[in-house]
C-alpha cells in the first residue's frame, strides 16, 4: 500500500489517497487514532460508477463513520474508474442496455456475465486491502463491511473471517449462485432495500434476503427509488455496526 497524499478535514478526520496493486483508493481515520488507540475498521464497497463519481457519498458516510469511533476505507472496483476494462463486464453491460432499452428482461446468463467476473476480481483486492490496512498502528479490528455492490458483500461475508458484520443494500443484480453463498453467511447483517428502486428487481432482493443464513439479519426497507434513501436509513445502520464493531475501550474516544 502507497500513501499518495494526506489531508485533515475541518472536522478532523485525517484522509489519505493510497494506491494498492494499481487499485486507488481512501483511507479516513478519526483524529484521535493512535497506535495506542487502534479503532475499528468499516471497509466501505464502491459502485461500478467510479471513485471520482461515488467519492461525495463515500466521503460523507466516512466522516459519519469517523463520528462513530471509525476507521473507513474503499477501493477502486476492478474495471470501474481510470482502472483497465473487464471485456466479459463490457460487454455485459452492453447487452443488458441492449436488452433494458427493447423493454426485454435481463437474462440470468447476462447478469452472471456481468456481475460474476466483477466478484471474482474484487474479493482478493478487498482481502489484500485489509491485510495492508489493518498492519497500520492506528486501525485495529473488528471490521464491518457496508454498501457497494451486493454480490460482493455477499462473498466477502461468506469467506472473509476478520469482517463480523455487514450492511449491504440490495439494488443491484443478483447472480443465482450467489443465493447458494448467501445460504452459508452467519454473520449479523443490516439489510436496505428501496422499495421502488427501478434498477433492482424487488423479489429477487427479498429472496435473497431469506436465503441469509444469519441468525441476526434485519431488512430495512423505504419508498423510494434508487438514490431516494431516506436520511433516517443511515442512522440504523450506525446503529447497527455501533453494537457489533464498538469495543468497551473505544466508546469513550469516539
Amino acid at each position: 500500500m502507497h500513501f499518495t497524499s494526506e489531508r485533515r478535514l475541518d472536522d478532523g478526520v485525517v484522509e489519505r489517497a493510497f494506491t494498492l496493486g494499481g487499485a486507488p483508493g481512501f483511507l479516513w481515520t478519526p483524529a484521535f487514532a493512535s497506535e495506542s488507540a487502534p479503532v475499528p475498521l468499516i471497509l466501505l464497497g464502491s459502485s461500478p460508477l467510479g471513485l471520482p463519481r461515488m467519492y461525495p457519498r463515500l466521503a460523507a458516510r466516512a466522516r459519519q463513520a469517523a463520528a462513530d469511533g471509525f476507521a473507513a476505507a474503499t477501493i477502486e472496483l476492478p474495471g470501474c474508474g481510470d482502472r483497465p476494462r473487464l471485456a466479459a463486464v463490457e460487454q455485459a453491460r452492453a447487452d443488458m442496455r441492449r436488452a433494458i432499452q427493447a423493454g426485454e428482461p435481463v437474462s440470468d446468463e447476462i447478469i452472471d456475465a456481468l456481475v460474476l467476473p466483477l466478484v471474482e476480481e474484487a474479493v482478493p483486492e478487498c482481502r489484500a486491502a485489509l491485510d495492508a490496512l489493518l498492519s497500520l498502528p492506528a486501525l485495529d479490528g473488528p471490521v464491518g463491511y457496508s454498501g457497494g455492490v451486493i454480490s460482493i458483500g455477499v462473498r466477502l461475508a461468506h469467506v472473509e473471517p476478520r469482517i463480523v458484520a455487514a450492511g449491504l443494500f440490495a439494488g443491484s443484480f443478483v447472480p443465482r449462485a450467489m443465493f447458494e453463498e448467501a445460504r452459508r453467511v452467519t454473520i449479523p447483517l443490516h439489510v436496505l432495500l428501496q422499495w421502488d428502486d427501478e434498477g433492482n428487481d424487488r423479489q429477487a432482493a427479498l429472496d435473497l434476503f431469506d436465503a441469509f443464513g444469519s441468525r441476526e439479519k434485519s431488512l430495512y426497507a423505504n419508498m423510494g427509488g434508487h438514490t431516494g434513501v431516506p436520511p433516517f436509513a443511515g442512522d440504523a445502520a450506525a446503529r447497527f455496526f455501533a453494537r457489533h464493531l464498538r469495543r468497551p475501550c473505544a466508546a469513550g474516544a469516539a
